[in-house]
């Protein structure tokens, strides 16, 4: 993994073997973004996608490996009250199985780079964004909180 900062965002390449999503985090902690939202694109070895049921209160999960192309990245990094990190992302991938395209979407729980990754992360400038905790869903959502 490398990444460079030009002007207030983040350049991040990742690289083969490289987990995208604790990458991200590793890079908000180090540079000290409590939120920010980021995009990208590349090519994956393997990913787990969750889709929320809300009947059943929780996750069900799919995992899909061999030549993913990322063709959509898009999310958030977060932190509550206590300064822990949360990120909210979805993807979107193109494969080949048994000789014909297919795609998978969802919430991403981890993605692991195949050959590369390019990351646009973009800090909240002005304000923060938090955490907060909604006990009928069980999740948490974004609280707002201004710069005075």
């Amino acid at each position: 993994m490398d990444y460079r900062k030009y002007g207030e965002n983040y350049y991040i390449r990742l690289d083969k073997g490289d987990k995208l999503i604790d990458k991200i985090l590793d890079i908000c902690k180090k540079e000290k973004i409590a939120s920010a939202i980021y995009s990208g694109i590349g090519a994956c070895e393997s990913a787990d996608i969750q889709t929320f049921i809300p009947e059943k209160g929780n996750f069900e999960l799919k995992h899909i490996a061999g030549m993913l192309e990322l063709v959509s990245l898009t999310g958030n990094i977060i932190t509550d009250k206590e300064s822990n990190y949360y990120q909210h992302a979805h993807a979107v991938f193109s494969y080949k199985k048994d000789g014909k395209h297919q795609v998978a979407a969802g919430h991403i729980k981890s993605i692991t780079i195949s050959y590369t990754a390019e990351i646009e992360l973009r800090p909240v400038i002005g304000g923060k964004i938090q955490r907060k905790f909604d006990s009928e869903t069980g999740t948490g959502f974004w609280a707002f909180e201004d710069k005075n």
